[in-house]
């Protein structure tokens, strides 16, 4: 680690159930010299990728929908969310895992994608790093129904919606996920439906 601000860092496992808790004890030099003690919990669930699917040609996206516990328990009165595709690696590679996901979610077989940036997600309390990538669809590429794996209790719905409208949706809120949003607002900024 490179940061000379940064010393005497213990790490003590919280929960192993789902994925890793742990909390960190360090201490923190400030900028007039001095170092201060410093407690973090930090939640591992390993690093993932989301992907826009896009069709130039029809104007359209592929999005999902499925229930989110998290959201549920804090506001979102059904507890369902409109999404991008995305999925964690699983010791795949980035652009390997996001192919494997978008066949699974959505049913559909696409043999190229690009990468187009990445970030991380809650830096505040979660380690996982999100790469985010497009990739473009055609009716002829469904191969099957999607839904998601069944043996990761996935129960997705796959939407199709005119690009214009997701826009609107963000506004009025019904898509509220921060990757979706960001991927949209990329497409929306780069004029991929403009070409």
């Amino acid at each position: 680690m490179l940061n000379e601000r940064v010393r005497h860092i213990k790490k003590e496992l919280l929960s192993d159930n789902w994925y890793t808790l742990n909390k960190f004890s360090f201490e923190y030099q400030k900028d007039d010299g001095s170092w201060e003690q410093q407690y973090r919990e930090a939640y591992d669930r390993g690093n993932g990728a989301a992907i826009l699917l896009c069709n130039q040609e029809k104007g359209t996206v592929i999005l999902t929908r499925q229930f989110r516990m998290p959201t549920y328990v804090n506001g979102n009165e059904d507890g369902m969310m409109i999404e991008v595709c995305a999925g964690l690696f699983d010791g795949d590679h980035p652009e390997d895992c996001i192919k494997k996901e978008v066949e699974e979610e959505t049913g559909y077989h696409i043999n190229e994608v690009t990468k187009v940036f990445e970030s991380y997600m809650s830096p505040g309390s979660v380690t996982e790093i999100l790469y985010f990538f497009l990739g473009f669809y055609e009716d002829r590429m469904k191969v099957s129904a999607g839904g998601g794996a069944e043996h990761e209790t996935e129960n997705i719905e796959v939407l199709e919606y005119p690009f214009e409208e997701t826009l609107t949706m963000i506004t009025d809120g019904r898509i509220k996920d921060a990757k979706t949003i960001m991927l949209l607002q990329y497409a929306a900024l780069t004029g991929i439906f403009n070409a």
